[in-house]
């Protein structure tokens, strides 16, 4: 199957356009938030490791335990709907931050955090679930890898405007510009139309009743009866459980990157205290815009493997390697970002980063691709929100564990088990993978049983 290139599918594709442009205008306004939100939780907490701790925790469990209940959600009801909702939601939520003012007030931003986070992950679960019948199979991969890329493009514009910003205007200005971002993201999906959102199977499971066509003379007007009624939430919601649990490589992605998050939830502390805290200490940097300049880095990695991975997919499609490509790459980049631990400076830690990161992003991209194409469009908001919300699960207990180890060991160290245990997440791949002949991805689609 021929892929679309980015041009192609932007020029093109005036529904995706519009999605993409709202995705880039709320992701610009959540990074604002992150680091305004970050470095708010520093101030009126003295620096304290368990409010930052705390301060992930609530960022990102709550996307995970909703996640399986907004995957099934955005199956059942109107995917466009859900995204507006969401955001004009997000937009009253995000200007409740310019109330916290001291340690008093922390619960107010904590609160806030996990309200954003919440309804953040129904208004992911539908893009995601969508994204597929904007782009199409022909563009699934380009539009793959440009919302990821731009969200990771975000995070690294973002988290620099942002740190800038807050150490230029103060802290209310980021948090006015994220709550304005969910309006104008708001705007942008309205202009997509509903049908687009989904294919015809959905469509018809999204009525509260299915319909068939009851034998009639043909001189009498056609008739319609209830067919099957529909499955319960309950029900659907236990059937993307299923479904996980006995497709073989739904499976391995969900094992794979649930033991990547083990070591990538270190992420957010290590920047934290490394950059914020650590070097801000021995190099004089502003805590904030060394905070910020780690996740630019980050970001800017992310974001350039991203768009490099159409023409490796390509390349991998020729040469039948897709198999070891993504095992290899896990374990590469997980070493180098903890070689990154016993960098001297910032600006040395923060190549390493923006390498790593760069590795990864192309595997996520051509793994993301390959697991979106396996599922049916009926069942994908629970499939990939499911897998979503497990990883994320691990990743803020893993945040969480990381900040209590800040008592006990250096942030250097920590680095480096965090880059370690990520790495084991393509050792996992391999285990799993091991009796799959790989081949293009068309070819893998067939191999793990996917339409």
């Amino acid at each position: 199957m021929r892929s679309l290139t980015y041009g192609e599918l932007i020029r093109g594709n005036r529904n995706f356009r519009n999605l993409l442009a709202g995705q880039f205008i709320s992701e610009l306004g959540n990074w604002f938030n992150f680091i305004a939100g970050l470095g708010l939780v520093r101030l009126v907490s003295d620096a304290s490791p368990t409010a930052a701790g705390l301060f992930f925790v609530a960022r990102l469990l709550p996307f995970a335990l909703a996640s399986p209940i907004a995957g099934t959600f955005v199956d059942r009801f109107s995917r466009r709907q859900v995204m507006i909702a969401t955001d004009f939601a997000r937009f009253a939520i995000a200007l409740s931050f310019l109330l916290v003012n001291d340690a008093s007030d922390l619960w107010i931003a904590y609160v806030a955090t996990i309200l954003l986070h919440t309804t953040g992950a129904f208004f992911d679960g539908a893009k995601n679930a969508a994204a597929p019948n904007l782009t199409g199979k022909e563009g699934l991969l380009a539009g793959t890898a440009l919302l990821f890329s731009t969200r990771f493009l975000l995070m690294a514009v973002g988290s620099a405007l942002g740190g800038w910003a807050s150490a230029a205007f103060g802290y209310e200005v980021a948090f006015i510009i994220n709550a304005v971002s969910f309006l104008i993201s708001a705007y942008t999906v309205w202009l997509i139309p509903e049908e687009a959102t989904r294919d015809e199977k959905t469509a018809s499971r999204m009525s509260s009743m299915r319909f068939r066509r009851k034998q009639t003379p043909p001189s009498e007007q056609p008739n319609f009866v209830a067919a099957d009624p529909r499955a319960s939430f309950i029900t659907e919601l236990r059937e993307g459980f299923s479904y996980s649990v006995k497709n073989h490589f739904a499976l391995t992605i969900l094992t794979m990157n649930m033991i990547w998050a083990t070591g990538g939830g270190a992420i957010n502390v290590i920047f934290d205290r490394v950059g914020g805290v650590y070097f801000a200490g021995t190099e004089g940097w502003n805590p904030d815009v060394a905070v910020a300049l780690l996740w630019t880095a980050s970001g800017f990695g992310l974001t350039v493997g991203m768009l490099i991975a159409h023409r490796t997919s390509t390349f991998l499609d020729r040469k039948g390697s897709n198999h070891g490509f993504i095992g290899w790459t896990l374990i590469l980049h997980g070493v180098l970002f903890a070689i990154g631990g016993l960098m001297p400076t910032l600006l040395s830690f923060s190549i390493f980063a923006f390498v790593s990161r760069a590795i990864v992003g192309v595997e996520y991209a051509v793994q993301e691709t390959m697991f979106q194409r396996s599922l049916p469009d009926y069942i994908r908001g629970r499939l990939s929100t499911l897998e979503r919300g497990a990883e994320l699960t691990v990743f803020g207990i893993s945040s969480y564990v990381s900040s209590g180890l800040m008592f006990y060991i250096t942030p250097q160290t920590l680095t480096i088990f965090s880059g370690l245990l990520s790495a084991l997440a393509g050792v996992v791949w391999f285990i799993r993978e091991r009796k799959v002949e790989t081949g293009c991805l068309a070819c893998s689609s067939v191999r793990f049983g996917r339409t």
